[in-house]
């Protein structure tokens, strides 16, 4: 274990501005990770209530109703 923070002390801690960086870096990542994880939860438990589920339906009702108006 000692051999495992050795290393991470010499390549990111013992330096200021890659530390911060690491830091910046993994939080940044951290978001996008959680953010698409929950949206995709979002997602799978709101299937087929979302606009983006039933627009289409909506579409090609107004679509129809087009036609039959002519």
């Amino acid at each position: 274990m000692a051999g495992i923070a050795e290393v991470i002390y010499q390549t990111i801690i013992r330096r200021n501005a890659i530390f911060l960086t690491s830091i910046f870096t993994g939080a940044f990542a951290f978001e996008i990770a959680f953010d698409s994880a929950s949206n995709k939860i979002w997602d799978t438990i709101n299937r087929g209530r979302q606009w983006k589920d039933i627009k289409p339906m909506y579409l090609n009702k107004a679509d129809d109703e087009d036609e039959d108006d002519e």
